[in-house]
């Protein structure tokens, strides 16, 4: 008989809190839904669903203690089950595509994921109710993103999450709950509190006639989305219909929702010089003000965009560069236009990501800049055999371990990339959509990292909504994978996971 070793009660129970805690998101569409005299069952029967489940889970018996495997079992359901139940309002409000539950679950997984790539064709046939939901849920999977990094990864060391810059950093993985409990009151008043200040400074613009369009509704949307740095929007034009000026205020929200929280706070509280005394926080700041001014190079040089002045072109490289690093996603152009240098410029930048204990996704510039620390240490070596040179980060040594750590996640990542592209080539010539290689390794790094646009058919202006239902269904789970730093579900597939 086998013995299972992981006390599933305790992850089970503890999704039913995130379940039963789902319905009070869903108010907010709720009462806009009553307000523009639109109907209510999308949203009420999915509060019925989730708190109904929710209870139902809190009630299994069991004590109050998670530890490793818990973690990992319970960090891999919340975030599939929120997927999936976030999906009920789409298909119940039955307009446009999201009526069909493959699309809905991509929609919704990727709002969760804080991708921000979605199927929607025609913006017009949704309610407003129906698109502050897609907001809602990425605002939510930021806020739970951060909770996850800096409570859990942190303390899993899922590769390299450990060096995250915590004041009670420890590596005891015992008993979590309380200190989630304490880290997620933090995050999220300083979470909500830039959200309000980004939405309030949007707001501003509009009633200042300085961006017309940006009424509440548009501010209190792309603040959400900026600060998650996931990237839906309620305009099909995304955030290019709103005035240079609301351009420029999104682009420092999408880096302050890329950097480091606990940075943050640190900066907040009068520790002002902390950020700069962090040294992935000056790479990110090289990384961003670099690709920017290249990218404007690169602009100024395109014959087909002679005619931008130099406010324009500053506006449209910055923008692009800080959307794509930060993993954001949001476009104020159709970037497929641009020159192939440019185009692959940005497509780099995908692969680069925020800080550790960020909203941002992809490989994170944390594990970047400890492979490059590793790889000037190594050349060194081979020069000098006989010196001993640690890898340090911001003056403290790296140990071997993590280093290695790093390594793995990082060509783990790559490899389900590369495997990703060869599906989407395959599958794409199975049904007959053409795409082209760059198409498909795009939309492999785009949804894979969390990304959200791509280059070609699922461009900025654009939606995944061509490619089959087969590759969309891979699509939703590669947004899963690399959402949740791929570790936490692939354990769960090997049998010492639950019997050693």
């Amino acid at each position: 008989m086998v013995t299972l070793r992981v006390n599933w009660r305790v992850s089970f129970r503890l999704l039913g809190g995130v379940l039963k805690w789902l319905a009070i998101p869903l108010a907010g569409p709720l009462m806009l839904a009553v307000v523009d005299g639109d109907p209510v069952a999308p949203f009420l029967i999915p509060m019925a669903i989730t708190l109904a489940a929710g209870v139902g889970l809190e009630r299994l018996k069991t004590d109050k203690e998670m530890y490793t495997r818990e973690a990992y079992l319970m960090v891999s359901l919340s975030w599939l089950c929120v997927g999936l139940f976030g999906a009920i309002p789409f298909i119940l409000a039955g307009n446009g595509g999201l009526a069909a539950p493959i699309n809905a679950i991509f929609e919704s997984m990727s709002g969760i994921t804080t991708t921000g790539a979605t199927v929607i064709d025609d913006f017009s046939v949704h309610s407003r109710s129906i698109l502050l939901w897609r907001q809602m849920i990425q605002w939510l999977g930021g806020l739970g993103i951060l909770v996850l990094a800096i409570s859990i990864l942190s303390q899993l060391s899922v590769g390299g999450a450990q060096l995250m810059e915590t004041e009670s950093q420890t590596q005891d993985v015992h008993k979590l709950t309380p200190r989630i409990s304490e880290t997620a009151q933090l995050i999220w008043r300083l979470y909500a509190g830039i959200t309000l200040l980004a939405a309030g400074g949007l707001f501003a613009l509009g009633l200042a006639g300085i961006a017309p369009n940006m009424d509440a509704f548009n501010a209190v949307s792309h603040a959400m989305t900026a600060v998650a740095t996931a990237g839906f929007s309620p305009q099909p034009d995304s955030v290019g219909a709103f005035a240079p000026a609301a351009q420029w205020l999104i682009i420092p929200f999408m880096f302050v929702g890329a950097t480091n929280f606990i940075l943050i706070y640190f900066f907040i509280r009068g520790d002002w010089g902390r950020p700069l005394r962090n040294e992935e926080f000056r790479f990110y700041v090289g990384l961003v003000v670099g690709a920017s001014v290249l990218m404007a190079m690169l602009l100024i040089t395109d014959p087909d965009l002679t005619t931008a002045g130099i406010e324009e072109t500053a506006r449209l490289a910055t923008f692009q560069v800080v959307s794509l690093l930060t993993t954001t996603g949001f476009a104020t152009v159709d970037f497929n236009t641009w020159s192939p240098a440019a185009k692959h410029l940005l497509f780099a930048c995908m692969f680069l990501g925020g800080m550790a204990g960020s909203t941002t996704c992809s490989i994170k510039l944390l594990r970047w800049l400890i492979i490059l620390k590793s790889f000037r240490r190594d050349l060194f070596t081979t020069i000098h055999p006989e010196a001993v040179r640690p890898v340090r980060l911001s003056g403290t040594a790296v140990n071997e371990e993590t280093i290695r750590d790093v390594f793995s996640y990082t060509m783990l990542s790559l490899v389900i990339f590369a495997v990703a592209t060869v599906f989407v080539v395959v599958d794409g010539a199975r049904s007959g959509l053409g795409l082209s290689e760059f198409e498909a390794v795009s939309a492999a790094a785009a949804t894979f990292f969390n990304i959200g646009p791509a280059f070609g058919i699922a461009g900025p202006f654009d939606s995944y909504s061509p490619f089959s239902n087969l590759t969309k269904v891979v699509m939703t789970l590669l947004m899963y994978v690399g959402r949740i730093e791929i570790i936490p579900v692939l354990v769960l597939f090997t049998p010492s996971f639950w019997q050693s």
